[in-house]
């Protein structure tokens, strides 16, 4: 027979275990979701993002904007991304972007950056798209190859929201949480 302490906690239990069974969202998850996005859509001209990074217990360490050129030729793009961080450095990143052929249900995308390791891949549908890469990250006098698992969910023509969890071994490191806006 179980205790009345039990009894009460068993619920909580259950709960847990059925969270930890449940499956991570998917891009397909998005499929049905407006309006849709296709970064070379998006990503064609000007757009500008104001953005903050959290440590793992929720605290903002830096503050940054991003200036965003892209230029798209078919089913390739480029993306020129400049930051200014809250403390005044600057960096600048560009993204080498390509749309792959195929269909159904998922758009698939892959990009190349100096500072990324190897490729990103990206699969879009609806309005979401789930971006993972590696990116070297240089902190101090070190850099760090750091995994990012990056969402964006395009809110309407001009506003898209992004949210990136980064880790390092499996270990969440922090999140980034930016707002784009497109001229």
């Amino acid at each position: 027979m179980l205790s009345r302490r039990q009894t009460l906690a068993l619920p909580a239990a259950l709960a847990l275990v059925a969270a930890g069974c449940a499956s991570a969202p998917t891009p397909a998850d998005y499929v049905a979701e407006q309006p849709v996005l296709a970064l070379e859509r998006y990503f064609d001209g000007d757009v500008q993002a104001h953005g903050l990074f959290t440590d793992r217990a929720g605290r903002v360490l830096r503050r940054f904007t991003v200036q965003m050129t892209g230029t798209w030729q078919g089913d390739e793009g480029v993306l020129d991304e400049r930051f200014t961080y809250s403390d005044g450095r600057q960096e600048r990143r560009v993204w080498r972007l390509k749309r792959l052929p195929g269909g159904g249900a998922e758009t698939r995308y892959t990009g190349t950056a100096d500072d990324v390791v190897g490729v990103a891949e990206g699969r879009a549908a609806g309005n979401a798209l789930q971006w993972r890469y590696t990116l070297r990250l240089p902190v101090e006098d070190k850099v760090y190859d750091v995994q990012f698992d990056d969402w964006m969910y395009l809110v309407d023509d001009r506003v898209m929201l992004n949210k990136a969890v980064m880790s390092k071994f499996g270990f969440r490191l922090g999140e980034v949480t930016l707002v784009f806006r497109k001229s």
